[in-house]
């Protein structure tokens, strides 16, 4: 086996560093098991409404992420995230914890139009409770998970 020069090592460790970088950029608050205690979704006149959904969030700190989700309305029309009021999807996930935002990109969903798009999202910390919301207000919605 020939040994590596440092230049060698200096190139390779220059290529992966920054892919090792990004790979991490998680948000150590927040990888868990977090379950939903309740979605707000703004109505027509904007105004957010309480609707009875449940569900769960799974973050891993490697950056993957998990969630399913249910309407306790069976009858619940679709939307662009859901069918038959329930919603499932994973993939991967990065953070920037400054700007205070999530960027989802989708590998797998019920809805499969969702499949290899990146969501943008907002988070914060209230206490205890982890809150997401669109990036985009004109989404509008809230859903707020407690730590498991």
């Amino acid at each position: 086996m020939k040994n590596f020069t440092p230049l060698a090592v200096a190139v390779v460790s220059a290529v992966l560093s920054p892919l090792a970088a990004s790979a991490q950029a998680v948000d150590a608050r927040i990888p868990g098991v977090w379950t939903m205690v309740s979605l707000e979704v703004a109505d027509t006149s904007g105004q957010m409404q309480q609707i009875p959904y449940s569900g769960q969030i799974i973050f891993t700190a490697d950056g993957h992420m998990a969630v399913q989700a249910v309407n306790a309305d069976a009858e619940a029309p679709d939307t662009p995230y859901t069918r038959h009021g329930y919603e499932a999807q994973y993939g991967r996930f990065v953070t920037d914890e400054a700007a205070g935002t999530l960027n989802f990109t989708i590998e797998s969903a019920l809805v499969r139009d969702l499949i290899g798009q990146t969501l943008e999202r907002r988070y914060e910390f209230e206490g205890d409770q982890f809150i997401l919301m669109p990036a985009d207000p004109s989404e509008g919605f809230r859903v707020t998970y407690e730590q498991q």
